[in-house]
């Protein structure tokens, strides 16, 4: 009984942490993710009072993307003594670090560039996109190599976890035909929509 009491509560912590793990971040960090990018598209294509209020929610969201970022960092180092030991022995921390301080650094940038659009004649509006894309690339990246080689924590590792060799070559395949049509229409839906949003009129 006492095994099994054992085995059971194992299961139940790795149910937990495995679905922390790709609810929240989904939540906090691809939708989020999602939210900045329309407002900053917002921000860049405004007309005057539209283009000052989608600075101010850009403001806000940060705040929310800030708060997921941290959860999901201070939670991931205590999923797994391996993951700790990655995280805060010598050396892997130095492999480690310079993602949190690009981050910070990133999130200081975005923070004062909001405080200052729109800029003048509309430059380097881009900025604040590119920049908090950076920063998300980075989030994943740290929790890429914090993760790596295991999908599952302690349990699957990637080559564990992939298909047979026929079915991956198949795959990409699939991939090599798809992604370029995927980069092709959202390249198209910039150039369609490029410009600033202005009143609808059908004269």
């Amino acid at each position: 009984m006492e095994t099994f009491d054992t085995l059971l509560l194992s299961r139940i912590q790795f149910a937990a942490n495995i679905s922390f793990h790709i609810l929240f971040p989904t939540i906090t960090i691809a939708l989020g993710w999602v939210l900045f990018f329309f407002r900053l598209r917002f921000a860049q294509n405004g007309e005057g009072a539209l283009q000052s209020k989608a600075v101010g929610w850009s403001r806000g969201g940060l705040w929310g993307v800030i708060l997921g970022i941290a959860a999901v960092s201070v939670a991931t180092p205590f999923v797994s003594p391996r993951i700790f030991d990655k995280w805060f022995s010598v050396p892997e921390i130095f492999y480690i670090l310079p993602l949190p301080a690009i981050s910070g650094a990133l999130v200081l940038w975005l923070f004062w560039m909001l405080r200052r659009m729109p800029f003048a004649e509309d430059r380097l509006n881009w900025l604040p996109f590119a920049v908090s894309t950076g920063l998300f690339a980075l989030s994943y990246l740290s929790m890429a190599y914090s993760f790596y080689p295991y999908v599952a924590p302690e349990r699957l590792t990637i080559y564990e976890a992939a298909a047979a060799p026929d079915s991956l070559f198949i795959i990409l395949v699939g991939a090599c035909v798809v992604a370029p049509v995927i980069i092709g229409y959202t390249v198209l839906a910039y150039f369609i929509f490029r410009g600033k949003a202005t009143e609808l009129r059908y004269d």
